[in-house]
């Protein structure tokens, strides 16, 4: 890696420590990380690996060589009609689950950071979650993995002859583990004690278990690997054996007085087949009101001491379930509840009693003192214990002075989790977060509990692993990394050190810098869905970089904060698609986007600005302009066009002139008019479809007979006619425009011309907002709908109502159509804005009524053309696209659908295959 912002950026993860990694390198293979471990053995520096970097203990940071294990290695092979699944560990969990979503399997671990973590970090770290406990937890659910020793070797623990292999290439481990395997089984007082505390989640130390529940030691060295948090080798993939997922779900609060009621109640609640039981404390509930999005069941209530069980019950049948559900009621009439308690299957409903639960998170960690880091801690004791520890939390909560220290947590489990806001760089505020650490060890290991039941041991519980096992099975976990790593060069300070004070080392400072940047906690949930993940930067990189100079002009290094910043130019800046999918996925709620956006307009030029602005002040000359443009070089040998666009970026500029791409279409048409009597709604067609024709690319959907091809825009006017729906098109039409290219640009002045001209336009079309505006381009009824909300100078904008035309069809026209011309297979690309608009559904059915073979590609995501971003930067949608490309053409379809033009066009160039508005697939189907 050559950038020093990537090298920079990269050593963040979702931990409260941070180092500074002398390299980052990113292998391809098992093959080619062996030779690295050979590489950095020659050079005596030690490594760590990277993943997803959702990991909360520090175990994924490193001052030598962090090795990122998630852009290559990310493959998912479903085996035995899902019922195993082979897995590389850059696949993130959503990912394979809805690879298995068609079997009605599942992984076991079910971690809350699903969205982002992946499966390295998952078996590294021994990964439980909300429902699968210890039965269906990692550990439990691994069948084999391929891993590679720090030597070098390779062993694919799932081959008949994988320990005669490590017999033969590994003697002196393979004979190490069995020595050690006597020792522990010969000791009584040892099983006694492994057998305890792996009787509960736990992921502190190694995983000794490994060496009562297996006796091959290639048996042992695999689960060994599992929950070693990279100090003992590789995983270069893994086979899972899945889960069922129970199809019939009903969830419930309940509301209880205080803690101990809450927390006596969880064994009959286990014992009456509660799937999930999670616990939220006073101050949850609390957070939860405040938040204004508390349901019914908290909300009405005064909390004073309260504490609350959200319980769920899984069935096979709607039979099973009724059956669980009427004994849990039963059980719920006797218990002491401070609200009625209900059970729910309402889709709905059941996502609002979540949402309290999950949101906890954000609600804390968003409104966090500026300058300060969020803890979230995660502890286990016995169920017996889980009450009256969590008294003894919050007793401590308090002595410390740390405020809205929530707890909440897997009750069903005696798992809890609890948060802190700390600074740092205040020697005071360590101070007091070293006395808490302290008696929060006590108290855990005093009850028989475990310091980490499923975050791992990291850095930040390495020093205590001695302390909660013993001097003897803490030396026997020392003889197993002596056996594998005899250097120490696997992870160094992490799972095993002997400074008892190392977990207050290398932590982060959080210097004030800029609100979206201030309120970040560096979680990494943004990162799976960003489109320039794999080419330059995720959305959390972009704001550890903003954080990364402000560092450098704090320390006064100019050199360093200007080599930042020019690098942040291209790599976080240029190759950003401003799509907000990255907002959808955060749980404080930062659209980095929103950043960007302001970065752009401060950096732009007064010229461009003005020239901008003029464009907007006549903007329907300008998009025909660009219409006749694109059909002249559509007359000119390709190589014409694409010189004279490759002059102009070396004379201005790669950012403002775009490439010319061969299949680029030629110039649209003007936008369609319409004026119909008592209209449904008023129309605005995109002026996208102006400036782009239709794709050039012929196929088979064309070869019907049936005449031209209309325009998206036209097609909606076409099936509304067909369906007897009026609409209006105003007159001032091709003046307008829903602002999107000003405003992800940064340029203020053109903005705010186009904003106030379409509004007002649109406000005397509407009848002063009575009738709704149907757009044609999902990105452009965003665009328009973030334009009246920014009008806050004219309020009374606020009574525009904007609707894509997809939905519109859908709701309004679809029932009134009849297909004539079924198309007999059509793969779907939905758009960032299609996402944000919640109109996929909408989108889906339009398919589904032309088609009985529809697909979506699991491999779908933003295609990052962002407007110009795919012609000013193609290799941004070259590398966003890669993916979801190879997934369509790997069967053929008789027809390619959007919702989008750019989408269209930046799926057109990625696979060749041309994407049309599904619009006009409609409109074809119906004639």
């Amino acid at each position: 890696m050559q950038s020093e912002l990537e090298r920079r950026t990269m050593a963040h993860d979702a931990s409260c420590y941070l180092l500074q990694p002398q390299a980052v390198v990113r292998p391809e293979s098992a093959s080619q990380m062996a030779e690295l471990f050979r590489i950095v053995d020659q050079h005596e520096v030690g490594l760590t690996f990277r993943s997803g970097g959702t990991s909360l203990s520090g175990q994924s940071v490193s001052d030598q060589v962090l090795v990122d294990t998630r852009r290559n290695f990310r493959l998912i092979n479903i085996l035995d009609d899902g019922a195993r699944v082979r897995v590389q560990p850059g696949a993130t969990i959503r990912q394979v689950n809805q690879r298995l979503a068609r079997f009605g399997r599942k992984l076991g671990p079910d971690p809350a950071s699903e969205v982002a973590c992946t499966i390295g970090g998952v078996v590294a770290n021994n990964s439980s979650g909300m429902h699968c406990g210890t039965e269906l937890n990692t550990y439990q659910t691994l069948e084999s993995m391929v891993l590679v020793t720090p030597s070098g070797t390779v062993v694919d623990t799932g081959a008949p002859e994988a320990d005669q292999v490590l017999r033969l290439k590994e003697p002196a481990l393979h004979a190490g583990l069995a020595q050690l395997r006597e020792r522990i089984v010969s000791s009584p007082a040892s099983v006694r004690t492994i057998r305890q505390q792996f009787s509960m989640k736990n992921t502190m130390g190694y995983g000794l278990n490994s060496f009562i529940d297996y006796e091959d030691p290639v048996k042992i060295l695999e689960h060994l690997m599992i929950g070693s948090e990279g100090t003992l080798g590789f995983i270069a993939e893994a086979v899972f054996r899945t889960v069922e997922i129970m199809p019939r779900v009903a969830t419930g609060l309940l509301v209880f007085p205080d803690l101990m009621s809450a927390t006596d109640a969880v064994p009959e609640l286990i014992g009456v087949n509660s799937a999930t039981v999670e616990l939220m404390d006073a101050t949850s509930l609390r957070v939860s009101q405040r938040s204004g999005q508390a349901p019914t069941q908290i909300a009405k209530i005064k909390v004073r001491e309260h504490a609350a069980l959200l319980v769920e019950y899984q069935g096979r049948t709607d039979a099973e379930l009724q059956q669980r559900a009427d004994i849990a009621g039963e059980l719920f009439s006797r218990l002491a509840l401070s609200a009625p308690a209900e059970l729910t299957q309402d889709s709905a409903s059941r996502a609002a009693l979540w949402k309290v639960r999950k949101g906890l998170y954000a609600a804390v960690a968003g409104n966090r003192p500026t300058g300060s880091n969020a803890l979230l801690e995660d502890v286990v004791v016995p169920v017996h214990d889980l009450g009256g520890t969590c008294r003894e939390l919050t007793s401590m909560f308090s002595s410390h002075g740390y405020q809205d220290s929530v707890i909440f947590g897997h009750a069903k489990d005696g798992n809890i989790h609890f948060m802190l806001n700390e600074t740092f760089d205040d020697p005071l505020s360590l101070k007091r977060y070293e006395q808490f650490t302290e008696e929060m060890v006590d108290l855990i290991l005093d009850r028989g509990g475990s310091l980490k039941a499923e975050h791992g041991t990291g850095r930040i519980m390495a020093p205590f692993v001695r302390r909660q096992y013993g001097d003897e099975l803490y030396e026997v976990m020392l003889q197993v990394k002596a056996l594998l790593d005899p250097r120490g060069v696997f992870n160094p300070g992490v799972l095993i050190n002997e400074d008892p004070r190392s977990y207050l080392k290398d932590l982060k400072s959080a210097p004030e810098v800029e609100e979206e940047v201030d309120r970040c906690v560096e979680c990494g949930y943004c990162e799976p869905v960003c489109p320039s993940k794999d080419l330059t930067l995720t959305p959390r990189q972009r704001i550890v970089g903003r954080r990364a100079i402000a560092e450098a002009e704090r320390l006064g290094d100019g050199a360093l904060a200007d080599r930042l910043r020019r690098e942040y130019d291209y790599e976080a800046l240029q190759t950003c698609a401003v799509d907000g999918m990255c907002a959808t996925a955060c749980p404080v709620n930062i659209n980095t986007g929103d950043l960007v956006r302001r970065l752009r307009q401060e950096n732009h030029s007064i010229v461009a600005d003005q020239a901008w602005g003029a464009a907007a002040k006549s903007w329907g000359v300008t998009t025909g302009i660009v219409s006749a443009g694109l059909t002249a070089a559509k007359t000119l040998p390709a190589a014409l066009p694409q010189a004279a666009a490759a002059a102009g970026r070396a004379a201005v500029g790669a950012e403002h002139v775009p490439t010319y791409q061969k299949r680029l279409p030629r110039g649209g048409r003007r936008r369609p008019r319409a004026h119909r009597e008592n209209p449904r709604a008023v129309f605005f067609p995109a002026c996208v479809s102006t400036m782009f024709g239709t794709g050039e690319i012929r196929d088979q959907a064309l070869d019907d007979g049936k005449g031209p091809e209309l325009s998206a825009a036209e097609a909606f006017l076409a099936v509304c006619e067909r369906a007897g729906v009026a609409v209006t098109v105003p007159a001032e039409i091709d003046g307008t425009c829903c602002g999107t290219p000003w405003k992800s640009k940064g340029l203020p002045s053109g903005y705010s011309t186009i904003s106030h001209r379409t509004l007002d336009v649109l406000w005397q079309a509407t009848e002063h907002g009575r009738l709704p505006v149907v757009c044609d381009a999902s990105s452009c009824t965003e665009g328009l709908t973030t334009m009246r909300d920014a009008a806050t100078d004219s309020p009374q904008f606020g009574a525009l109502r904007f609707v894509d035309s997809v939905e519109f069809v859908s709701e309004h026209v679809l029932a009134d159509l009849s297909v004539t011309s079924p198309v007999g297979s059509m793969v779907l690309h939905p758009t960032c804005s299609s996402v944000q608009l919640g109109i996929n559904g909408a989108f889906e059915a339009l398919a589904h009524a032309m088609s009985h073979d529809v697909v979506v590609p699991e491999a779908w995501g933003c295609c990052a053309y962002a407007g110009d971003r795919g012609m000013l930067h193609p290799e941004f949608t070259a590398s966003a696209t890669r993916a979801e490309a190879d997934e369509v053409l790997s069967r053929s379809y008789e027809a390619y659908a959007s919702l989008n033009r750019t989408c269209e066009q930046g799926m057109t160039e990625a696979t060749g295959r041309t994407f049309r508005h599904i619009l006009q697939h409609l409109e074809r189907a119906t004639r």
